[in-house]
């Protein structure tokens, strides 16, 4: 998340850039994306809840969030008329209905367990495939212990 100087100088705010999301970084993708809307005062255009939303808000959230979607994303959302639509269209999408987390999961538990290390492959590129689990498994709520990994190792 970078924060980048809105018009320099003593007194002058700093607005911060959204991270671009990709297809392994949603959970925490949404943290930092919650955080700059509310900072840009446009959260509660996204926001659950039945309150009337300011159409400038409205427009500010949409627009920050299709700034921070790679191409493929942005184009199966870009029809959304509100932020909340995008919103919840990113939310099905990256973390699905409740059963599929679950089945996810289950999946990725199978690739874990198969997981090896191939034949002439660099301790740091295993390690990174470990690594980049790991996050796959954050990605879905769930933490991958210490013990398993060291057994891997």
């Amino acid at each position: 998340m970078a924060i980048m100087p809105h018009g320099g100088g003593a007194g002058r705010s700093a607005s911060m850039a959204m991270p671009m999301l990709t297809q392994d970084n949603y959970t925490v993708w949404a943290i930092k994306a919650q955080a700059i809307l509310d900072v840009h005062t446009v959260w509660e255009a996204v926001a659950p809840g039945d309150a009337a939303v300011n159409a400038r808000k409205d427009k500010t959230a949409r627009a920050l969030l299709l700034g921070a979607l790679p191409e493929d994303v942005l184009l199966s959302v870009a029809t959304k008329p509100t932020a909340r639509e995008v919103w919840e269209s990113l939310k099905v999408r990256f973390v699905g209905a409740d059963r599929v987390p679950a089945a996810r999961l289950t999946t990725l538990r199978g690739e874990f367990d198969r997981l090896k290390m191939a034949d002439g492959e660099a301790l740091d590129a295993y390690a990174g495939r470990l690594v980049g689990m790991t996050a796959r498994y954050a990605n879905l709520g769930e933490t991958l212990g210490d013990a398993p990994l060291v057994k891997k190792l």
